[in-house]
């Protein structure tokens, strides 16, 4: 289950086969257990532009109704970057969340926010996004909830991690996050990082960018509109996890067994660096448990 905004939404990582158009770390990650553990099912009601007061209001209930057995969670940063945000009120929300969703049973993933400095649009906003990811920890180390380190695992500098909107990570941003996800819950994965080349910008390109989404995103911001108004979840449900188009459900390999089995090692799960604390008995499946149905592909996807 993964609730939030349009990071876990998957926006800046487009699909236009997929609901909403784009595919995510999510998607990846539900699609890696789905390899290693035909069965599981996966429900995603983040959209994008959610405040935590809306992820709480409009995604927490449906999410607990459907009993997840793991539950995947980055909110706040959209809190974060208003003018004005009381720290101690938003993250006792924040706990609380953490509360009624460890109180069912389900095991919860949290993350940090990665280190913003070397994007300008954000830089102003590295004390607050300090304090919000020693609280997470804090939070997460007295209700036994996992976290991923994002300041750690993600180099905000490498321009490849940046969509063209220079807000939200491109594919190989999304193909490192999900990797980092399966290792902090213990999933055996084949994430690979695409390479991207760099090409320097033109000051008519940094101006077109200026116009065309930071201008739009500050006076969204200011009339407290977003571009997730309207929208509806991707997969509100729980469901088979859509595979990429060609790929299958199957056993892995042999040099792909999981993290904890005695005969596996570091070098045989090749993913990014991520500074987690492992759940204990990792889960096999966002939620929901085994069925006989297989996963589809894009081509079953309804209209």
């Amino acid at each position: 289950m993964a609730l939030g905004d349009s990071f876990t939404e998957g926006m800046g990582d487009p699909d236009p086969l997929l609901p909403n158009g784009v595919r995510g770390w999510a998607d990846r990650v539900a699609e890696q257990m789905s390899v290693a553990t035909p069965g599981v099912q996966y429900a995603n009601l983040a959209i994008r532009g959610k405040r935590l007061d809306q992820i709480v209001s409009e995604q927490l209930g449906p999410a607990l109704a459907l009993r997840p057995d793991l539950v995947a969670m980055f909110a706040g940063v959209n809190d974060l970057m208003h003018l004005r945000v009381r720290m101690d009120e938003l993250m006792a929300v924040y706990e609380d969340v953490v509360a009624r969703v460890r109180a069912t049973g389900a095991r919860v993933l949290l993350f940090t926010i990665s280190d913003p400095e070397p994007v300008w649009v954000f830089r102003p906003f590295r004390g607050r996004i300090a304090i919000y990811n020693e609280l997470v920890r804090k939070i997460a180390r007295k209700h036994g909830a996992t976290v991923v380190d994002l300041w750690d695992v993600l180099d905000l500098g490498e321009r490849r991690l940046w969509g063209d909107d220079r807000l939200h990570l491109a594919t190989p941003g999304h193909e490192i996050v999900a990797g980092a996800v399966c290792e902090a819950i213990g999933i055996p994965h084949t994430l690979t990082i695409e390479p991207a080349a760099t090409v320097a910008r033109t000051r008519r390109q940094r101006v077109a960018w200026l116009m065309r989404h930071a201008v739009p995103w500050f006076f969204r911001r200011v009339r407290g509109r977003s571009l997730g108004d309207g929208l509806t979840p991707r997969y509100p449900a729980l469901t088979p996890p859509v595979l990429p188009a060609g790929a299958v459900a199957m056993e892995l390999p042999s040099s792909l067994t999981p993290c904890d089995s005695a005969d596996s090692s570091p070098s045989e799960t090749p993913s990014p660096k991520a500074s987690a604390t492992p759940i204990p008995d990792a889960p096999t499946g966002f939620a929901g448990g085994p069925t006989d149905l297989p996963p589809p592909s894009r081509s079953t996807i309804p209209s």
